[in-house]
């Protein structure tokens, strides 16, 4: 299938709107967590009805679910439920009208502990989910978030030092990775979700699946409350509102694009009305080149905001940690005419003042890896 760049490209959206007849649901799976209910979140006030299947397990998530169900209670329906147990996924897939799948097991660390775990949440329950859409008469189109770390942790790229970021040696890769870059899979994390990426796009070429991989950098905005594990823009946010002292693992000069939630919310929107140019696709999705800081830069963000700068503590590399990662965006940009709206600065200072009203004093650990 090939896509056409547009003539004109704009960043303008004007959202999905429900046919006068449109009354099913789309299905959020880890629909309780950051992205997914920020995204339930917009797809309700354009009027849809969401269908939340989530275990509840993660903490913050309890809290998002209330918010959710304040707005519209009429057009928010739950299942408590996990994407291991086959007859809970066969039953959230009933009569729904697309399907979003951000259910997972997020970190890296936690992966090397547990990988039977990781792989079970995952592949299996990624698997079970594309079956049980297959078996449907109509499936309904799939979106699904995979992760930058299936291209491992890019160790052939050439990078310089500078006093607070890496940054690639060569024009060429300035405008950062794109989805030409060869799989490598490094941790449990990235074989699992690598190997979920891989089964998506298959089941688009097997059965006909309208399924679109992105392969996701670091989201970061409103309903997040990060930890050492997951969500390092907020976590390390976090440590300075509290006063506490960050730990960075590695130099602390690895680069991440960042991608403001709105931004992110916007991208699925527009991937769901374009699904029939671009399934069977894969796009790599962050802020891009202009969004990329680095963990020494964000937390000078930070300080700047706080009036407070924190104590800093270094431990050794983890596995899998890239130097540096930015999202080459072009080739969604050109499939739907997206592209970020919102910057590092304005988005982090959104991030930072929603923090101090709502889990500025949520307990919370203390070291920083770079999971997204």
């Amino acid at each position: 299938m090939t896509m056409k760049r547009p003539a004109e490209l704009s960043c303008h959206l004007d959202g999905l709107r429900p046919t006068a007849t449109e009354t099913r649901p789309i299905l959020i799976t880890g629909g309780a967590g950051f992205i997914g209910s920020n995204l339930a979140a917009a797809l309700l006030r354009e009027g849809r009805r969401v269908r939340l299947l989530d275990n509840l397990s993660r903490p913050g998530v309890r809290e998002n679910l209330e918010w959710l169900r304040q707005q519209q209670p009429d057009r928010v329906e739950v299942l408590v439920e996990d994407v291991r147990n086959t007859a809970a996924v066969l039953k959230a897939v009933d009569n729904c009208a697309a399907v979003f799948h951000f259910a997972a097991q997020v970190a890296v660390t936690t992966s090397l502990c547990d990988p039977m775990s990781d792989f079970e949440i995952n592949l299996g329950g990624t698997l079970r989910l594309l079956e049980a859409l297959r078996r449907l008469n109509d499936p309904p189109p799939l979106i699904f978030t995979s992760t930058n770390k299936v291209y491992g942790d890019l160790d052939e790229w050439t990078l310089e030092e500078s006093n607070s970021r890496y940054v690639p040696v060569g024009t060429a890769r300035r405008s950062g990775v794109n989805e030409s870059q060869p799989l490598n899979f490094r941790s449990a994390y990235g074989c699992s979700k690598g190997a979920a990426d891989q089964y998506v796009l298959d089941y688009a070429k097997s059965f006909g699946l309208a399924t679109v991989v992105f392969r996701m950098s670091c989201v970061y905005g409103p309903h997040q409350c990060g930890s050492e594990d997951q969500g390092w823009v907020c976590h390390i946010a976090r440590r300075i509102v509290q006063g506490q002292p960050v730990a960075i693992y590695g130099d602390g000069k690895q680069v991440r694009d960042l991608l403001f939630i709105d931004d992110l919310v916007n991208a699925f929107k527009l991937a769901l009305a374009k699904i029939s140019n671009i399934a069977g696709h894969t796009f790599n999705i962050g802020g891009g080149a202009p969004n990329a800081i680095s963990v020494l830069e964000l937390i000078d963000l930070v300080a700047e905001l706080s009036g407070s700068r924190p104590k800093l503590r270094y431990a050794g590399w983890r596995t899998g940690d890239q130097k540096y990662y930015v999202s080459d965006i072009s080739k969604f940009t050109a499939a739907t005419a997206w592209c970020p709206l919102i910057g590092v600065r304005s988005g982090v200072t959104q991030l930072y003042r929603w923090i101090l009203g709502n889990c500025g004093d949520v307990p919370i650990t203390s070291s920083v890896q770079l999971n997204g």
